[in-house]
């Protein structure tokens, strides 16, 4: 005979959400909320939000974009860059800084 679960005076739920990660909404797609239909490659300013301060294209989750806009934005992107209008990278680090892992720069060690 299986044993019989006790009966809770309310219905619990699993958990209850208190605004962690991944509670909310998502973000509106902001050329869907402007109406725009095609993401032009030439609007620098505008594909800079989309772009990491490295250089690397951020993705949907981040930027909010739509399917859709996120793909016209990574050939956008990828377009400006060819053209030189944004950076394939980002700017290299000034020496002072000490940018590599090893500490030590390999050039001076070859004698």
């Amino acid at each position: 005979m299986a044993k019989q679960r006790k009966s809770a005076t309310k219905p619990s739920r699993r958990r209850d959400k208190k605004g962690g990660p991944g509670s909310g909404r998502r973000k509106p797609c902001p050329y869907c909320k402007d109406k725009i239909e095609l993401v032009d490659y030439k609007d620098v300013t505008g594909l800079r939000r989309f772009v990491s301060e490295r250089g690397k294209i951020r993705s949907r989750r981040i930027t909010g974009a739509c399917r859709r806009h996120q793909n016209q934005i990574s050939t956008a992107v990828k377009r400006a860059r060819e053209l030189a209008l944004l950076p394939y990278a980002a700017e290299p680090a000034s020496e002072s800084a000490g940018g590599r892992r090893g500490g030590r720069d390999r050039d001076r060690d070859r004698d």
